[in-house]
């Protein structure tokens, strides 16, 4: 299915020595081995590994050596108990959504500094230096948006049409969807209608960013929120979903993505980095499409933030296990393993090359994948820029306890979500 040019062995050890000349002569490479730390889901895991036997084979002055992790949150902890001996010289952390905490850690050497004497610092990359995702306030890259990813709505197209559902596919408005579920729920999906693993990221973030409202602040304005009739409404809706039993209480956790895989629910909202496991399971015929707006909001809708996770460069490891890892970080970007890579994960590209080179082939059995990233190619309006906004980890946390307690039953929409704002406002504004 993977289509674009391809550069020969040849090439590619040349493309990898002029990265690695820019810095040092050869004799400095001599068994240079990093360590890089990462988190993906079991499908990602084998192409990402696959990627680094592919970089090991193809020259002997670099080795790469992973570890796996479960969880973004053991990753991280163990990251915090390292020493600077034991610390990786390339680990996978999460979005920049807290005024770049990420980057301000001591450890961190900014992307943008390690390529500045590399030629892949003229990547032409995919996500514009407008979008907040992985980018200072500047516009400068953090780190490689390898990770980068999008929420989706997932359907079961065999659920569909055993419903007896044309068109064959749920609708962008959340009031119709309202009504497919239950015709879903009634024909062969009464046990999962509707779920998601992304509760926070559906029902607050993105349903600011879809809506095309601001997220968190104004336009100009002091951070804060203030959740008013919109999400007031929609929670109150979701409520009356989870006890009608047309979506199934959202979690967090890893069952959501292996029921939908297993065929178990018509509709899942979630990231996009699924499409490759999903694509991998022959008995589940799926596509996908956005996720829903208001139309009574906004005539046509947004586009959802960047969310997801990149790759950091990490100090301390002296110059050539530095540059050892801007190496590598250089040879993802190439076009062959760019392309490679978000042709079987689901990411959005790393780069235009691996956008541009994907052919239709790809795209034939996914819906509206293609028209829904090939937005974010382009300058992000500024209600979907991407935010970042004071201990925001932690306000996060808040909210998702506020949604599922609210789904739960034990609150109802305008009291949770005007406590959680009060809550959130005391951590945004905190000295």
């Amino acid at each position: 299915m993977i289509s674009h040019t391809f550069f020969t062995p040849k090439r590619l050890s040349g493309v990898l020595f002029s990265v690695l000349a820019g810095f040092a002569s050869t004799a400095a490479w001599s068994a240079t081995d990093i360590r890089v730390w990462y988190s993906l889901n079991p499908h990602n895991e084998k192409a990402f590994e696959q990627l680094v036997k592919d970089f090991n084979k193809e020259q002997k002055e670099i080795q790469v050596k992973t570890r796996a992790f479960e969880s973004a949150e053991a990753l991280d902890a163990a990251l915090t108990l390292s020493s600077d001996q034991e610390r990786p010289n390339v680990v996978q952390l999460p979005e920049v959504t807290g005024l770049d905490d990420v980057a301000t850690r001591s450890y961190i050497l900014p992307l943008h500094q390690a390529l500045n004497n590399s030629p892949a610092k003229n990547t032409k990359w995919f996500l514009p230096s407008e979008n907040n995702f992985m980018h200072d306030a500047r516009g400068r890259l953090l780190a490689l948006p390898l990770m980068a990813e999008i929420p989706v709505m997932y359907y079961n197209i065999d659920a569909f049409k055993k419903a007896g559902l044309t068109p064959t596919q749920p609708s962008r408005s959340w009031q119709d969807l309202q009504g497919q579920l239950v015709t879903l729920a009634n024909n062969g999906s009464r046990r999962c209608p509707l779920t998601s693993d992304q509760p926070v990221s559906i029902n607050l973030e993105n349903l600011a960013a879809v809506n095309k409202q601001f997220y968190g602040t104004g336009a100009g304005q002091k951070a804060g929120f203030h959740f008013d009739t919109m999400y007031i409404r929609h929670l109150a809706t979701m409520i009356s979903w989870v006890r009608s039993e047309i979506m199934v209480h959202p979690s967090q956790f890893l069952q959501s993505p292996t029921r939908f895989s297993n065929g178990e629910c018509a509709v899942f909202l979630s990231n996009s980095g699924n499409i490759g496991q999903f694509a991998d399971q022959r008995r589940l015929d799926f596509a996908i499409t956005g996720i829903p707006y208001y139309p009574q909001v906004t005539a046509t809708p947004g586009s959802p933030f960047v969310t997801g996770s990149g790759l950091w460069l990490t100090k301390g490891h002296g110059a050539p296990a530095e540059q050892a890892s801007v190496g590598f970080v250089a040879w993802l970007a190439q076009p062959k393993n760019a392309t490679q890579w978000y042709q079987s994960t689901g990411f959005l590209p790393l780069t235009q090359e691996a956008f541009s080179s994907t052919g239709a082939d790809y795209y034939k059995n996914l819906g509206d994948w293609r028209e829904l990233v090939a937005v974010y190619a382009q300058k992000p309006a500024s209600t979907t820029r991407g935010f970042k906004i004071h201990n925001y980890h932690q306000i996060r946390n808040v909210f998702n306890n506020t949604l599922q307690n609210a789904l739960e039953g034990k609150q109802p929409a305008m009291t949770a979500l005007q406590a959680a704002a009060a809550e959130a406002n005391k951590l945004a504004n905190a000295k």
